[in-house]
């Protein structure tokens, strides 16, 4: 369906080596930038002693949120390469962190973009890539006398239920896939006097 996408569920790590330098590999789910800037930094701080700390990350359903850095490595030989990784599993909501120790023998270019892909790679296999689906929540309110309506059609479709209060005017939240979001919201419109908010 359009309305899911593939992530991973935990942390996974991987390690290449390649003449001499070791190359330690992070992937981590984050859900905003400043998550996955929060999971740069904890390896940033603790791998302060490493030669290069490069990374990449993908956020959001539609993936057009991404960065990457060569932290000091040529330009476009290590960032560029993870997020080549991130793109070619289809992930999002994904940031992958590689730990270069320098081994004392250059690698050239061409060298350090095919070991830093495969670090990258190697990270994403280890982890457990899973499929989430796209939600969105309903908010309405509907007067008691509509309640058996609501809940026939809750009970029909079944959404999340977020939230619901039962008063003189009751209200409700529901999260619900993308692709049913427009149908619901059409349906419970029809039952007298839902508003949405």
């Amino acid at each position: 369906m359009a309305d899911t996408y593939l992530t991973i569920e935990k942390p996974s790590e991987a390690v290449f080596r390649e003449k001499m330098s070791k190359f330690l590999a992070f992937a981590h789910h984050a859900e905003s930038a400043d998550e996955a800037k929060a999971v740069i930094a904890t390896y940033q701080k603790k791998y302060f002693d490493a030669r290069h700390v490069c990374w990449a990350y993908m956020l959001g359903f539609d993936r057009t949120d991404f960065q990457s850095n060569d932290n000091g490595e040529p330009s476009g030989t290590a960032g560029k390469p993870i997020l080549g990784q991130i793109n070619s599993f289809g992930l999002t909501d994904v940031v992958i962190v590689v730990v270069r120790y320098f081994g004392g023998i250059k690698l050239g270019t061409s060298g350090l973009i095919a070991a830093y892909r495969e670090a990258a790679r190697m990270s994403i296999e280890e982890a457990e890539i899973v499929e989430r689906k796209l939600m969105k929540r309903i908010e309405f309110t509907f007067p008691y006398l509509s309640m058996n309506d609501v809940m026939r059609l809750v009970k029909q479709t079944q959404p999340e239920i977020v939230s619901q209060q039962f008063d003189n005017a009751c209200s409700m939240t529901l999260a619900v896939r993308a692709d049913d979001y427009d149908s619901l919201t059409a349906r419970l419109s029809d039952i007298d006097g839902v508003s949405m908010l």
